[in-house]
């Protein structure tokens, strides 16, 4: 019988997934600014890129810490670009 080797589990990618988790709130608050279409592609984005993370968590876990920033990047890249150019309003 052989004896089983552990993985050591590096605490970056947990970080990254908290960072991720705290990311959901911005994404789903946008329809105070967004119209429900936009937060519905929105949600939809922001569980793709939770998607990658997860995927990333064993593997390569300091990208994780990348991907909030990511998140964070894309949502106000959106509500800004909404707000400018279809008039989204508060």
């Amino acid at each position: 019988m052989a004896i089983q080797q552990h993985r050591r589990i590096s605490p970056w990618g947990f970080v990254g997934v908290a960072g991720m988790v705290a990311m959901f709130f911005p994404y789903a608050a946008s329809g105070l600014v967004a119209p429900y279409w936009a937060v519905g592609v929105l949600l939809v984005v922001w569980l793709v890129l939770m998607v990658v993370t997860c995927r990333w968590f064993m593997p390569y876990p300091k990208r994780t810490l990348v991907m909030p920033v990511v998140a964070l990047v894309v949502w106000f890249g959106a509500v800004t670009a909404g707000g400018v150019l279809l008039d989204w309003t508060a």
